[in-house]
Protein backbone atom coordinates (compact mmCIF):
# COMPACT_ATOMS: atom_id res chain seq x y z
CA UNK A 1 0.00 0.00 0.00
CA UNK A 2 1.24 3.49 -0.75
CA UNK A 3 1.16 6.36 1.77
CA UNK A 4 -1.47 8.11 -0.36
CA UNK A 5 -3.80 5.09 -0.16
CA UNK A 6 -3.28 4.71 3.58
CA UNK A 7 -4.08 8.37 4.24
CA UNK A 8 -7.12 8.26 1.94
CA UNK A 9 -8.38 5.19 3.82
CA UNK A 10 -8.38 7.25 7.01
CA UNK A 11 -9.75 10.40 5.34
CA UNK A 12 -6.61 12.33 6.29
CA UNK A 13 -6.27 13.94 2.89
CA UNK A 14 -6.13 17.43 4.42
CA UNK A 15 -2.52 16.80 5.44
CA UNK A 16 -0.05 18.74 3.32
CA UNK A 17 2.45 16.19 2.04
CA UNK A 18 4.70 16.38 -0.99
CA UNK A 19 3.58 14.26 -3.97
CA UNK A 20 6.77 12.12 -4.17
CA UNK A 21 6.30 11.11 -0.53
CA UNK A 22 2.71 10.07 -1.17
CA UNK A 23 3.89 7.49 -3.72
CA UNK A 24 6.24 5.78 -1.27
CA UNK A 25 5.28 2.38 0.07
CA UNK A 26 3.76 2.35 3.55
CA UNK A 27 5.45 -0.57 5.27
CA UNK A 28 5.62 -0.33 9.05
CA UNK A 29 8.36 -2.40 10.69
CA UNK A 30 8.35 -3.86 14.18
CA UNK A 31 9.90 -0.67 15.62
CA UNK A 32 7.11 1.36 13.94
CA UNK A 33 4.55 -0.95 15.48
CA UNK A 34 6.12 -0.62 18.93
CA UNK A 35 6.29 3.18 18.66
CA UNK A 36 2.71 3.32 17.37
CA UNK A 37 1.53 1.19 20.30
CA UNK A 38 3.19 3.54 22.81
CA UNK A 39 1.63 6.64 21.25
CA UNK A 40 -1.72 4.86 20.83
CA UNK A 41 -1.88 4.23 24.58
CA UNK A 42 -0.81 7.81 25.38
CA UNK A 43 -3.53 9.27 23.16
CA UNK A 44 -6.22 6.89 24.41
CA UNK A 45 -5.67 7.96 27.99
CA UNK A 46 -5.58 11.75 27.49
CA UNK A 47 -8.00 14.51 26.68
CA UNK A 48 -6.86 14.02 23.08
CA UNK A 49 -9.50 11.32 22.63
CA UNK A 50 -11.70 11.68 25.71
CA UNK A 51 -14.69 13.97 25.87
CA UNK A 52 -14.64 16.91 28.26
CA UNK A 53 -18.05 17.70 29.69
CA UNK A 54 -18.97 21.38 29.86
CA UNK A 55 -18.79 21.56 33.65
CA UNK A 56 -15.80 19.23 34.04
CA UNK A 57 -12.08 19.69 33.79
CA UNK A 58 -9.92 22.72 33.32
CA UNK A 59 -8.87 24.35 30.07
CA UNK A 60 -5.27 24.97 31.19
CA UNK A 61 -4.86 21.34 32.20
CA UNK A 62 -6.34 20.15 28.92
CA UNK A 63 -4.00 22.46 26.99
CA UNK A 64 -1.00 21.18 28.97
CA UNK A 65 -2.00 17.59 28.20
CA UNK A 66 -2.25 18.34 24.48
CA UNK A 67 1.10 20.18 24.57
CA UNK A 68 2.79 17.25 26.34
CA UNK A 69 2.18 15.14 23.22
CA UNK A 70 5.20 16.91 21.67
CA UNK A 71 7.57 15.66 24.37
CA UNK A 72 6.02 12.22 24.40
CA UNK A 73 6.33 11.89 20.63
CA UNK A 74 9.94 13.06 20.66
CA UNK A 75 10.82 10.57 23.39
CA UNK A 76 9.15 7.68 21.56
CA UNK A 77 11.02 8.57 18.36
CA UNK A 78 14.34 8.84 20.21
CA UNK A 79 13.77 5.54 22.00
CA UNK A 80 12.97 3.61 18.83
CA UNK A 81 15.48 5.42 16.63
CA UNK A 82 15.72 5.53 12.88
CA UNK A 83 14.07 2.13 12.57
CA UNK A 84 10.62 3.61 13.19
CA UNK A 85 10.54 5.87 10.16
CA UNK A 86 6.92 5.16 9.15
CA UNK A 87 5.70 6.11 12.63
CA UNK A 88 7.98 9.15 12.66
CA UNK A 89 6.63 10.43 9.35
CA UNK A 90 2.99 10.48 10.38
CA UNK A 91 3.75 11.60 13.95
CA UNK A 92 5.72 14.66 12.84
CA UNK A 93 3.09 15.62 10.27
CA UNK A 94 0.31 15.43 12.88
CA UNK A 95 2.38 17.39 15.40
CA UNK A 96 3.29 20.16 12.99
CA UNK A 97 0.09 20.46 10.97
CA UNK A 98 -2.65 19.65 13.48
CA UNK A 99 -1.47 19.93 17.08
CA UNK A 100 0.99 22.86 16.78
CA UNK A 101 -1.57 25.38 15.40
CA UNK A 102 -3.94 24.50 18.26
CA UNK A 103 -1.31 24.78 21.00
CA UNK A 104 0.22 27.94 19.54
CA UNK A 105 -3.15 29.69 19.48
CA UNK A 106 -4.23 28.61 22.94
CA UNK A 107 -0.85 28.92 24.63
CA UNK A 108 -0.87 32.63 23.83
CA UNK A 109 -4.41 32.96 25.22
CA UNK A 110 -3.31 31.14 28.37
CA UNK A 111 -0.24 33.36 28.82
CA UNK A 112 -2.50 36.42 28.54
CA UNK A 113 -4.74 34.95 31.29
CA UNK A 114 -7.58 34.42 28.82
CA UNK A 115 -8.87 31.44 30.82
CA UNK A 116 -9.18 33.63 33.93
CA UNK A 117 -10.99 36.81 34.79
CA UNK A 118 -13.46 38.87 32.77
CA UNK A 119 -14.84 37.16 29.67
CA UNK A 120 -13.37 33.78 30.52
CA UNK A 121 -16.64 31.92 29.88
CA UNK A 122 -16.64 32.90 26.21
CA UNK A 123 -12.95 32.05 25.84
CA UNK A 124 -13.39 28.70 27.57
CA UNK A 125 -16.36 27.82 25.34
CA UNK A 126 -14.30 28.65 22.24
CA UNK A 127 -11.38 26.57 23.56
CA UNK A 128 -13.65 23.58 24.11
CA UNK A 129 -15.11 23.96 20.62
CA UNK A 130 -11.62 24.03 19.12
CA UNK A 131 -10.62 21.09 21.34
CA UNK A 132 -13.56 19.07 20.03
CA UNK A 133 -12.41 19.74 16.46
CA UNK A 134 -8.86 18.68 17.30
CA UNK A 135 -10.12 15.58 19.08
CA UNK A 136 -11.91 14.43 15.93
CA UNK A 137 -8.59 14.52 14.07
CA UNK A 138 -6.68 12.92 16.93
CA UNK A 139 -9.20 10.10 17.25
CA UNK A 140 -8.57 9.24 13.61
CA UNK A 141 -4.81 9.53 14.20
CA UNK A 142 -5.14 7.23 17.22
CA UNK A 143 -7.03 4.69 15.11
CA UNK A 144 -4.32 4.93 12.44
CA UNK A 145 -1.72 4.20 15.12
CA UNK A 146 -3.80 1.27 16.35
CA UNK A 147 -3.77 -0.18 12.86
CA UNK A 148 -0.03 0.42 12.56
CA UNK A 149 0.52 -1.27 15.93
CA UNK A 150 -1.59 -4.26 14.91
CA UNK A 151 -4.28 -3.69 17.53
CA UNK A 152 -7.11 -6.08 16.76
CA UNK A 153 -9.85 -4.22 18.62
CA UNK A 154 -10.33 -0.46 18.40
CA UNK A 155 -9.95 0.47 22.07
CA UNK A 156 -11.44 3.90 21.42
CA UNK A 157 -14.78 2.17 21.04
CA UNK A 158 -14.24 0.10 24.21
CA UNK A 159 -16.17 2.54 26.34
CA UNK A 160 -19.79 3.53 25.89
CA UNK A 161 -21.59 6.47 27.45
CA UNK A 162 -24.86 4.54 27.32
CA UNK A 163 -24.02 1.38 29.26
CA UNK A 164 -23.16 1.49 32.94
CA UNK A 165 -22.19 -1.41 35.16
CA UNK A 166 -24.10 -1.40 38.43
Amino acid sequence: MKWKEWLEKWRMTSLKISPPFMELEWQPKDKDKDAAWEMYIELLTRITTQSLAEKDGDEKTALASIFSIFGTTRQIIKTHGRSCSEFTKIAIIILNQKIRPFTAKWHKVSLENGFDGHGKEKVCRKFRKDLTGLQKILIIYTQMLGEMAGVEEDLIRLESNNVKIK
